[in-house]
């Protein structure tokens, strides 16, 4: 009957070890994940805004002189590039498309983790991509 106790010495602490891992693992988890989607709502924001003001950046001489609106890709993508850098991107972590009526920004970036790390995971990786046009009707609530 002693035998049997002395076997089991030991068991809990191990258990206890174990789930303290796991939930260390779960709070990573909760905690990095909540940082990541916050990234990536960032990202997304600034993706929507940066190709907002390329749309905005419409040819005036052409729609002065009665063409209608052009977007001025030079002018679009300076000034999509100036948002994006002034919002502390690089060049190289965003890329402009100008199409025809359509400014595309695609922004990515990276998140440190708080508790992941501790078993290997540094970093996220966030992206994100937007398209606007410039508006042509008149607003139906008026002015």
């Amino acid at each position: 009957m002693r035998r049997v106790r002395l076997d089991e010495r030991g068991s809990a602490s191990i258990f206890v070890l174990g789930m303290s891992i796991v939930l260390m693992v779960c709070a990573g988890l909760v905690v990095d994940g909540g940082l990541a989607i916050n990234a990536r709502m960032r990202v997304a924001d600034d993706a929507e805004q940066a190709s907002r003001v390329g749309a905005d950046s419409i040819n005036l001489d052409i729609l002065r002189a009665g063409g209608g609106i052009v977007i001025d890709p030079d002018l679009a993508a300076r000034r999509s590039a100036d948002y994006l850098n002034g919002r502390g991107y690089t060049p190289g972590q965003y890329s402009l498309d100008i199409e025809g009526e359509t400014v595309s920004v695609t922004v990515r970036d990276t998140t440190d983790t708080m508790i992941l790390g501790l078993v290997g995971i540094d970093t996220y990786d966030v992206e994100a991509a937007a398209s606007a046009t410039p508006e042509t009707e008149p607003d139906p609530a008026g002015p």
